[in-house]
């Protein structure tokens, strides 16, 4: 809030890319959430002093720093940023939100952030402490969604309804022992495949629904169990139009990334520095089959296009993932 209200560099840098692509709905993340959504309404006002208005705002509570009262790490402490729903060092740090051109209806939409996550079938299990037991009280509480997994009904100029599936998962690394970030990351993006199945006590929308957020997980690199990311892309309910950029093939000449073996076009975030797991697809905007994509793509252009100044200083940029955007005409097929 004091960046956005400071007119700091990078909260306005984001605020003209943004722009630039003038969305008509926006899925954004890192974005800390407080109550009445104070912050996300004044980066929407700051966007429309760019050019771009977005009148609608909306974000369910996050599980990001939401306190749990367990030691939930084994380290015989109950108040670190890991004792939490979703590691956060205060609740609400770097939640989820949404800014929207058309009316998101509260009363058609749905928060699964209080999922647990012994209950998805099949799970990697809630992770253990090393060296201890299984406890009843940490599994009997502890939530599968680091930050949230939401059903958003968005409200079209006709009267149709679009429902957005919305969720951003944690790193598949990091946090302690026992593979636990991994596992989580993994089951986040693995709820929506059973989501789509039809096997969990939530069911999916009745109405034509577009898959959006970020998954921290690409489908053939890095440092994830990349499994869950095909299983979804290949889910028989979704289309996968692969958006992609000529800057992400540019960028992935050089660098960390330089021998995956996913296709760089389709990268969406730029992590060239050995040894970090080089640029990525981990953003995703996945519609139903019931609805016509027109076209796609990553904002990301060649550093000598004249969009390229958008994306701030290389060695110090507002933020290294790249905007996925995507034209779709939600009542034909």
């Amino acid at each position: 809030m004091r960046d956005i209200l400071g007119r700091d560099p990078a909260p306005v840098a984001k605020a003209q890319l943004i722009a630039h692509i003038a969305p008509d709905v926006l899925v954004l993340s890192g974005v800390d959430h407080d109550h009445g959504n104070v912050t996300l309404q004044a980066f929407r006002d700051l966007i429309a002093e760019h050019g771009h208005e977005m009148a609608h705002t909306f974000a369910f509570a996050s599980n990001a720093g939401l306190r749990t009262g367990l030691d939930m790490t084994g380290d015989g402490r109950t108040a670190g940023p890991d004792d939490t729903q979703g590691y956060g060092d205060f609740s609400g740090q770097k939640a989820l939100a949404v800014l929207s051109r058309y009316p998101i209806l509260p009363e058609h939409s749905r928060d699964f952030s209080d999922f647990l996550w012994r209950d998805l079938p099949g799970n990697l299990s809630p992770y253990r402490p090393e060296g201890s037991m299984p406890d009843p009280a940490r599994d009997a509480l502890q939530r599968l969604s680091s930050t949230g997994h939401w059903d958003l009904a968005l409200e079209l100029p006709d009267h149709g309804r679009l429902h957005l599936l919305v969720y951003q998962a944690g790193p598949p690394v990091f946090g302690g022992q026992n593979d636990r970030n991994l596992h989580r990351n993994h089951d986040e993006t693995a709820f929506w495949s059973h989501f789509l199945d039809g096997a969990l006590a939530v069911l999916p929308p009745d109405a034509p629904f577009v898959l959006m957020g970020g998954s921290n997980l690409d489908p053939f690199d890095g440092d994830g169990m990349q499994g869950a990311m095909r299983n979804l892309l290949a889910h028989p309910a979704i289309q996968d139009p692969q958006p992609a950029s000529d800057g992400a093939v540019h960028a992935a000449r050089s660098g960390a990334g330089s021998q995956h073996i996913g296709p760089h076009a389709h990268d969406t975030v730029h992590w060239p520095q050995a040894p970090g797991p080089g640029n990525l697809r981990v953003s995703y905007i996945l519609p139903t089959r019931g609805v016509a994509v027109t076209d796609s793509g990553v904002f990301w252009p060649m550093p000598d296009m004249p969009g390229a100044a958008l994306l701030g200083q290389p060695d110090n940029p507002p933020t290294r993932h790249r905007l996925v955007w995507m034209d779709i005409d939600a009542h034909n097929p």
